[in-house]
Formats: structure tokens, sequence, C-alpha cells
């Protein structure tokens, strides 16, 4: 699309298949990256460039599932794609596999005395009302 073309809000939101209430929240949203042209009666016209941004944005969104926060931390960080199919997920430490553990290897030698001995207790218990 050539950047230097200006299109509606209506024609946006019919391309987009968005209501123009939503393509406005998003120039709230998104102001760095969704700036509009505002003409006679202040209506906004967009250029090809941040058609494009909203093309993408959509995707984000409603496609990958992003969130409004995500979305912004990636406009914020300049890393919002030129086109929805140049997205890729980094991989976030959350997403390392942890190592295998038990709760009382990690835990000091006195509070493991302890769970252990309430481990023992409750065994215990629970082989007395099984009997019953």
């Amino acid at each position: 699309m050539d950047a230097e073309y200006f299109v509606s809000i209506n024609e946006v939101a019919k391309r987009l298949n968005v209501p123009a209430h939503t393509l406005r929240y998003w120039e709230k949203q998104f102001p760095v990256a969704i700036r509009p042209t505002t003409g006679a009666g202040g209506r906004r016209y967009y250029r090809g460039e941040t058609v494009a941004k909203l093309e993408t944005i959509k995707s984000l969104l409603y496609d990958r599932g992003m969130t409004i926060a995500g979305v912004k931390k990636l406009i914020h960080d300049g890393e919002l794609p030129k086109s929805p199919d140049e997205f890729v997920v980094k991989p976030t430490k959350q997403s390392q596999p942890k190592q295998n553990t038990t709760a009382t290897q990690q835990m000091p030698a006195d509070i493991t005395d302890e769970v252990e001995t309430v481990i023992s207790l409750l065994n215990t218990a629970r082989e007395i009302l099984s009997s019953v």
C-alpha cells in the first residue's frame, strides 16, 4: 500500500472488519503507533503505514491472543512487526523447564524434620481412620 495514500476510518474499519469505535480505542491505547491525520470536521484519515500497523495490531490481539498490555510492550520495545507474519514468539524465562526438586529439598533441616514428623502423624491418623 502506498504510504502517502490516506484512508478514512470507515474504510479501514471495513478492511479490518472491526467497528470504527475499536479503531478510536486503539488510537488511545497505542498513541505512539497510531496517529491519524484529522481533516475537516475532525474526520480521521490513516496513512498506508498506519493501516499496516493496525492490521498487525488486530492480528496480534485477535489471532494470536495477545493482550493490549503485550502489544503496548512490543511497541514500547520497538519490536512491533511490520506485518503479522513476521511476529515470532520469543521464549521467556518462565518457559524454561524447572529443576525437579521436592519441597523438603528446599527447606532448612529443622523445618524438614518437623514436616516429616507431621507427615508421619498424618499417615498414622489415616491408618486409624481407615480401620474404623
